[in-house]
């Protein structure tokens, strides 16, 4: 396939802006007629058609025929080529990580989950993601020259437009994403993990045509991810979303921040799992009782989860005090931003109601009404694969727009 268009995207052409912006429309809407698209673009339809013969002719378009009306001349439907291109996903995860590759339409074609990994902030930890990413690419069926980008999701300060990681493999004064492209032998950008999972549900999930959206990830840690007029927000750094490290308790835990009190010690997964074992160990019974001691094979927050949804009476107590607290913050978030939507993702929302209800309770206590009538609460329609499907789609939307 001729890659001109990629030559322009490097060279920062005008054409190639104008092409970015067609493809960007496709993402988002599908199919389209050369006249949609000059009204949307607000272009004239010989300057349309002249792109799109070119984008043809280069293999990212295609013609998928012609569209029936009532009469009149009958247009024709232009759409991404799916074979046209690929893109990679990698979900860093703290004890796994989950790849995937979608085409150039955004399907899923092939992925790997579970695959088994240690998330330390180690060189040989790099390296050991490095070499996963390589032979997962070795091992596809696709025409791996088409791969054109790859997008990974590691936890903590991102910023996905320098492509610096300012929490996790900061070893060297070069940003993150460079390094990775060197080791790995692809383009590859960067982002934070909740963040990809925030556009995972906003492109996949459960996002009806909202554009003001607040997305919680309760996973080992707690963080948000801000859709503000249906674009990510991401601060002036990438920092934002931050939710989790909120000074919201006098209490002596030390966070993994290095600070006491946060938000994050009390109303998360790693909150979940200190909790239990405390519990535990205190006399209090669980269908886990006999988990907690095993020190060569500890107890995954997995199967704490699993535990609630089997109706493990102490576990479920835990969920519910983590949702009512956490619930009392989710309302100054409402007041602040006033979202649409307000979705409830990451690992604990493995427990459904367990977990939304007491957060649902509390915003209704503690947020104004006024405000808080206008943000419907759900659960993450992805659920666990939320991150994998927004890292693929955050490969793609980086080549052809500014998220």
């Amino acid at each position: 396939m001729e890659h001109r268009l990629l030559r322009e995207i490097e060279m920062g052409s005008k054409s190639a802006l104008m092409k970015k912006r067609i493809i960007t429309y496709y993402i988002y809407n599908g199919c389209a007629t050369i006249t949609d698209l000059s009204k949307e673009l607000d272009l004239s339809v010989p300057t349309i058609t002249k792109f799109i013969n070119e984008m043809c002719e280069d293999g990212y378009i295609n013609d998928y025929g012609k569209l029936e009306t009532s009469g009149g001349r009958h247009p024709s439907l232009y759409g991404l080529n799916p074979e046209s291109g690929y893109f990679i996903g990698v979900d860093v995860k703290k004890f796994s990580i989950n790849i995937g590759l979608i085409n150039f339409k955004g399907d899923m074609v092939e992925q790997k989950n579970n695959i088994p990994y240690k998330f330390e902030n180690t060189p040989d930890a790099l390296e050991e993601l490095c070499k996963t990413i390589r032979d997962f690419i070795k091992k596809s069926t696709i025409d791996t020259k088409k791969i054109l980008n790859i997008n990974i999701n590691i936890s903590g300060r991102v910023n996905p437009e320098s492509g610096y990681s300012f929490s996790i493999f900061n070893f060297s004064e070069r940003p993150l994403a460079e390094v990775l492209t060197e080791k790995i032998g692809y383009s590859v950008c960067l982002d934070n993990d909740t963040r990809a999972m925030t556009y995972g549900e906003y492109m996949k999930g459960c996002v009806n045509g909202e554009k003001n959206i607040l997305f919680v990830n309760i996973s080992w840690g707690l963080g948000i991810g801000i859709i503000i007029d249906g674009k990510i927000y991401t601060g002036k750094s990438g920092f934002s979303g931050e939710f989790g490290h909120i000074n919201a308790f006098e209490n002596e835990i030390i966070c993994h921040c290095g600070k006491k009190g946060c938000l994050e010690t009390e109303t998360s997964g790693s909150a979940l799992h200190r909790i239990l074992l405390q519990r535990i160990h205190e006399g209090e019974s669980s269908i886990l009782s006999k988990r907690v001691d095993t020190k060569n094979n500890p107890l995954t927050l997995d199967e704490i989860i699993t535990a609630v949804n089997k109706e493990d009476l102490l576990c479920i107590e835990i969920v519910e005090e983590i949702g009512q607290k956490l619930g009392k913050q989710i309302a100054g978030l409402i007041n602040i931003f006033n979202p649409e939507l307000v979705i409830i993702g990451g690992t604990l929302s493995l427990t459904g109601d367990y977990i939304t209800q007491p957060i649902k309770t509390a915003v209704r206590k503690y947020s104004l009404n006024l405000v808080n009538k206008d943000s419907v609460i759900l659960t993450s329609k992805l659920k666990d694969r939320a991150g994998l499907i927004g890292a693929c789609m955050l490969a793609r939307s980086r080549m052809f727009e500014s998220i």
